[in-house]
């Protein structure tokens, strides 16, 4: 729950969105693979848009960024023969979030479309067809290599094979423990926020709205831009309390009663049951934390601190399993664990920003003031306070320090060369024509050898 996980870097959010929209390069074909074109037009754009977030292009641009399309037209085909697909549900909340990311920037919805030089509903659709081959191709990538595990032998092998020059360099790291308070909502609110779903599921339930217009108008949850619907999970994969509700319901046209998570406040209706997997949209409202139960909370963390800073009651330590509800941490001294990592180090980098902030300017052993942060799971206001028990300063990696560090670089070193052995062999069997003028090009890949072949 420590670290935001979104793919939501500059460059995925620009890809292929057309932003230059190149309308006067005619529809010349430059490359074949297999039955799927690649057009001059789809590379100049790819071009362009790498000039426009600053991209490092090793090399000719109209030679890498070709050889890129087309080893992604190999894992999409790839896709299609393992029918995978990718859940709607993120697809769009994906796509919703980087829409959002470029209003916030640009300014307003006009503005975005006037930047793009096309209506939002186009962009939309372009965009969600970017990030659904995204997520297909990872989703390729992953079956491929997940059966790849590193023994210690083999990490210390890995490691040994390393000169001593070419050892990589471990960032700063550091170990923080936390104690987190929830303020309380008042019961007010809360009957606020169910007086207005029970209002929506009876304009649903008499006919007046659609589920799905009402969740899109006022769901705060993702997945409200594809209508609530969040795809087929298993029963493990939801909240406990939201899969008791949504295995339970059988009718399409039903909602259910109120139910009540961590993240908030639910009504459910249920699409479909296929086995042990469902597929639901919902309506989540979230009661919102008042400036002076923030502010209360607060001072109650600011008296606790004073306590432990001056010795008068117990340790941080003591004080996080009596006080703290961070469920995660609360058992474990208060000690934060990575997620990424399953230990209890981060880089800088990996801490919720909020945290990072503080803890960049602590000394070890230090407790910091209590301040606001935002809980990424119910994403409401909570508020904290950290101890700095440890700092590991950037070093060269060693394998009693580091193990775990590079046992991770030596997974992620077999599996590029499984996807790296795959692309050869997948290039070796599908059919490639590359049109003359693109061919002068010092390539990754075997292409112009199957090229002359096929062309005679």
């Amino acid at each position: 729950m420590y670290r935001m996980k979104y793919m939501f870097t500059f460059a995925l959010m620009v890809v292929a969105l057309a932003a230059m929209a190149q309308n006067n390069v005619a529809e010349e074909v430059a490359w074949v693979v297999g039955d799927q074109p690649i057009f001059k037009s789809e590379i100049e754009e790819e071009y362009q848009q790498a000039i426009y977030e600053r991209a490092e292009l090793p090399g000719n641009p109209y030679c890498l960024i070709p050889e890129r399309m087309a080893i992604d037209k190999l894992f999409l085909h790839q896709a299609r023969i393992d029918t995978i697909e990718v859940p709607n549900s993120s697809v769009q909340q994906s796509v919703e979030a980087r829409i959002n990311y470029y209003i916030a920037n640009l300014g307003s919805k006009e503005k975005l479309e006037e930047y793009f030089r096309k209506p939002l509903p186009e962009l939309r659709e372009q965009l969600t067809e970017v990030v659904r081959n995204q997520y297909t191709i990872q989703e390729v990538q992953r079956n491929l290599t997940k059966n790849v595990k590193a023994t210690p032998a083999e990490v210390r092998k890995y490691f040994n094979s390393i000169p001593a020059d070419s050892l990589p360099f471990v960032p700063m790291q550091v170990e923080v423990q936390i104690i987190t308070i929830n303020p309380m909502i008042p019961q007010q609110v809360i009957d606020e926020v169910k007086a207005r779903l029970r209002d929506y599921a009876n304009r649903v339930t008499t006919g007046e709205s659609e589920f799905s217009t009402l969740a899109i108008l006022y769901s705060e949850d993702g997945s409200s831009a594809s209508g609530g619907e969040v795809g087929f999970k298993a029963r493990a994969e939801l909240l406990p309390e939201y899969a008791a509700a949504a295995f339970n319901l059988n009718d399409t046209k039903k909602v259910s009663k109120i139910v009540e998570t961590e993240a908030g406040f639910h009504i459910i209706q249920l699409i479909e049951k296929r086995g042990d997997r469902v597929n639901t949209r919902h309506i989540l409202l979230r009661p919102k934390v008042s400036e002076s139960d923030l502010t209360a909370a607060v001072q109650r963390l600011d008296s606790l601190r004073v306590d432990i800073v001056d010795l008068k009651k117990g340790t941080f330590e003591q004080a996080a399993l009596a006080v703290s509800q961070d469920k995660d941490s609360r058992n474990n001294n208060g000690l934060m664990l990575n997620e990424e990592t399953h230990s209890t180090l981060f880089e800088m980098s990996q801490l919720p920003p909020e945290v990072a902030k503080v803890v960049d300017k602590m000394q070890v052993g230090e407790v910091s003031q209590p301040f606001i942060m935002m809980n990424s799971a119910t994403n409401r206001q909570q508020v904290a306070m950290v101890k700095l028990s440890k700092r590991i300063d950037g070093h060269k990696a060693t394998l009693g320090d580091d193990y775990q560090a590079l046992k991770d670089m030596y997974e992620n070193h077999k599996k590029n060369e499984i996807i790296e052995n795959w692309v050869k062999e997948k290039q070796r069997n599908t059919y490639v024509y590359i049109e003359e003028g693109w061919r002068n090009c010092d390539f990754k890949y075997d292409w112009l050898k199957k090229n002359e072949n096929k062309g005679k």
